[in-house]
């Protein structure tokens, strides 16, 4: 189960991780909707971009531009968060849709708790893959534990500052002098 568009559904994709002496070159990518390792993108590029069922996923010491080439190719792309103390990933995420232009679904996988759920979706995460050992239901909460926000982002393009109206103040905050 994930969350996505603030909604619990079931996952159709699976997300390959290479095991043991796996090595990017010549991991068997299976059948089906398939996430796959950057590194495994990058070196199985020729034959994998044949397929139309493929995603890819980014760990957090890579970089999303990498993928410039190839991203509208993906209709999911995964940012993992190794442990829920890295936040490398809030700006792969921010990167990958502010600057790069990814528009398709954008995934954290790894160490996501529903703590961590409201700020991901500020910078353009719009699915989420909670750890198994948490309750999804109570990191769906995760998403609204805030009504308002205070700096800019991919979800809010001005400040608060600028969206309030103050007594004494115009809308542009010049004053009525």
């Amino acid at each position: 189960m994930i969350i996505k568009n603030k909604t619990i559904i079931e996952d159709d994709w699976q997300v390959l991780r290479l095991q043991g002496q796996e090595t990017a070159k010549e991991v068997v990518i299976p059948d089906g909707k398939i996430i796959v390792p950057l590194k495994v993108w990058l070196e199985q590029r020729a034959v994998l971009q044949q397929r139309n069922d493929i995603g890819v996923w980014l760990a957090s010491d890579e970089r999303p531009e990498d993928l410039t080439e190839d991203i509208h190719r993906f209709s999911v792309i995964a940012v993992d968060f190794p442990k829920f103390s890295d936040g490398r990933g809030y700006s792969i995420a921010y990167n990958l849709r502010a600057r790069m232009g990814y528009s398709g679904e954008l995934r954290a996988i790894g160490d996501v708790l529903r703590d961590q759920l409201f700020y991901m979706q500020r910078v353009g995460f719009d699915t989420f893959e909670p750890r198994p050992d948490r309750d999804i239901n109570d990191a769906l909460k995760g998403l609204k534990d805030f009504s308002e926000v205070y700096q800019t982002s991919i979800d809010q393009k001005q400040p608060l500052f600028r969206r309030v109206i103050r007594q004494g103040m115009d809308v542009a905050g010049s004053g009525n002098d």
